[in-house]
């Protein structure tokens, strides 16, 4: 095989990595949401860019289905509300008939989060692990129930880095930013919780899987980007793209008997 052949070979492979899978995106219109949605077009699924905000979820879709039409769809849910969950999977259910996967990145919090510790409030620390693990949890909950009938399915949650290690709060010093203690208790509580729900839902053909990245470049303090890097291998924060080939992997046949894993996307940050 030519190196030419070869280059053709990866990237068709590629292009048929997700190919006739059906995946939905909590938070499809953030972040990582849009470059995920992206990413499981080009490997030849369907998205479901599920954003509580439908408009911008909207213009995500509009963006792929430019190059890649009839393969994305937008649809408004909230997460942290029974009733916008089941409507989504009703939906779904008529239009295309079965699911494969839901990835859980959705980001709720009220307008009080990430206040210092000593500022937090008993209610806000309840509310917003409430709306982000709860959320979570009734969305697996909800899809895992679809999936049984199925007797296949795929959930993938979004944690952290900072779900794995403890905070390195000298990054933050002298910057306007913080690391909020409500995301340390959310994202290291959603890493055993995807265990939790990979051994309780053994047997049906349902798997459940973490992600944990490093942080991830969104025009942060120059000063907090410099200080990242150092204590990462080469790159320091992350871009989304980064990011993807293991939400790829996760969504994928080359996954088949992953189960109750967290993946460590990072850069050595955490070593």
């Amino acid at each position: 095989m030519t190196s030419i052949q070869a280059e053709e070979f990866t990237v068709q492979a590629k292009h048929n990595l997700l190919q006739g899978k059906t995946v939905v995106i909590t938070g499809g219109a953030g972040l990582l949401g849009r470059q995920f949605s992206r990413a499981i077009v080009e490997s030849g699924g369907r998205v479901v860019v599920a954003d509580q905000d439908l408009a911008s979820a909207t213009s995500v879709v509009e963006e792929i289905t430019r190059k890649f039409p009839d393969q994305a769809i937008a649809v408004a849910m909230n997460i942290t509300e029974k009733q916008s969950v089941t409507a989504v999977l009703d939906l779904l259910q008529s239009s295309y008939g079965h699911l494969d996967a839901v990835v859980n990145n959705a980001y709720p919090r009220n307008q009080n989060y990430g206040r210092k510790f000593e500022d937090v409030t008993y209610e806000d620390f309840c509310e917003n692990i409430g709306m982000h693990l709860g959320g979570y949890f009734l969305v697996a909950q909800q899809f895992a129930a679809l999936f049984r009938k199925q007797r296949r399915g795929n959930i993938v949650n979004i944690s952290s880095i900072y779900g794995v290690i403890t905070p390195r709060f000298e990054l933050y010093s002298s910057t306007e930013m913080g690391m909020p203690v409500e995301y340390a208790a959310i994202k290291s509580s959603l890493i055993h919780l995807t265990k939790y729900m990979a051994k309780y839902l053994k047997g049906t053909g349902i798997r459940v899987n973490a992600i944990s990245p490093g942080g991830i470049f969104d025009h942060q303090a120059e000063t907090f980007v410099t200080r990242y890097k150092a204590q990462c291998s080469t790159k320091g924060l992350l871009d989304a793209r980064d990011v993807q080939g293991a939400l790829l992997f996760l969504l994928s046949d080359l996954s088949e008997y992953v189960n109750g894993q967290n993946l460590v996307v990072d850069d050595g940050f955490s070593l």
